[in-house]
């Protein structure tokens, strides 16, 4: 339907504090006067056939009402169609909606920019082939840290990832990358490699703080290997993006990206796409976003 709003909402959050949240957001775009559809599946796998089907409809809008992870599974369903992508945030993170100007603590404000806002073409990047990304790619000690983590049912939150982090750290040593860009390729020991199309995961972590949507390239930072105590003193500034200057620090731009490592697993949006090597490239425009 031409002026449907399609509400896309985690899985997860099925009778819990998320669907909780929703209920005044969705008075709030029914103040528009448009019909707003709710789509919540049974399963991701579930979510991402039935936003399919909806763009399949062309609505006004597929709206991710969410974290990260749902802005990422949203994006699965409406990059390369025209149709809008809205960004309410709802998550832990929310990087994405940060970098596109969402407010990413104010649902509220943020439905307001679903009605009221302006479509603007920002870039996404695909990784694999037929899998998009908006956010950032992670490949490396904090990839190896996720799968820790998602691997553990104690704690819950943040000290999870806190807990899988110490882990990590008693047995982590430098990885040997392969890294290609745009056709040249190099070796690179390294602690890390992020591809960002944003500037920003993990609740903030400016990986790459001028990494931007909206020029058509990926940053690419390589950590070069770091004794242990090195790369935890150097590890905080990476909340303030001053971590840019540490001499182990690199960043380039390219249109795209290989990445190529024994035993090391990719995220891309926080969400895990396989072990490498993985492709990344980007396409400017591929996304219409409501932003303010």
């Amino acid at each position: 339907m031409a002026d449907e709003l399609v509400v896309l909402v985690n899985p997860a959050a099925r009778g819990g504090r998320g669907l909780r949240r929703l209920d005044p957001v969705l008075r709030r775009l029914r103040e528009g006067g448009r019909p707003v559809t709710v789509v919540v599946g049974t399963s991701a796998r579930d979510a991402l056939d039935r936003a399919r089907a909806a763009v399949a409809g062309e609505p006004a809008a597929l709206v991710a009402f969410g974290g990260d992870g749902l802005v990422h599974l949203a994006v699965q369903a409406v990059a390369g169609t025209g149709t809008p992508l809205g960004i309410i945030p709802a998550g832990t993170g929310n990087d994405i909606a940060d970098a596109l100007g969402i407010p990413r603590r104010d649902p509220l404000a943020a439905a307001g920019i679903v009605l009221r806002g302006r479509i603007a073409a920002v870039d996404a990047a695909r990784i694999g082939g037929d899998r998009w990304f908006a956010g950032v790619v992670a490949c490396g000690f904090d990839s190896r840290v996720n799968e820790r983590a998602n691997a553990l049912t104690w704690p819950g939150g943040t000290a999870r990832y806190i807990r899988a982090m110490l882990q990590e750290l008693r047995v982590f040593r430098p990885i040997p990358f392969t890294i290609t860009l745009d056709g040249a390729t190099a070796e690179h020991e390294a602690m890390l490699v992020a591809v960002a199309n944003t500037r920003s995961y993990g609740a903030g972590m400016r990986v790459c703080p001028d990494a931007s949507p909206h020029d058509g390239l990926l940053d690419v930072l390589i950590l070069g290997a770091l004794p242990k105590a090195a790369f935890l003193r150097a590890f905080p500034h990476v909340y303030r993006g001053s971590h840019v200057t540490h001499p182990a620090v690199t960043i380039v731009r390219a249109r795209s990206v290989r990445l190529e490592a024994a035993d090391v697993v990719a995220y891309a949006d926080g969400e895990r796409v396989g072990p490498t090597p993985v492709d990344c490239a980007v396409e400017p425009g591929a996304l219409a976003v409501l932003v303010p």
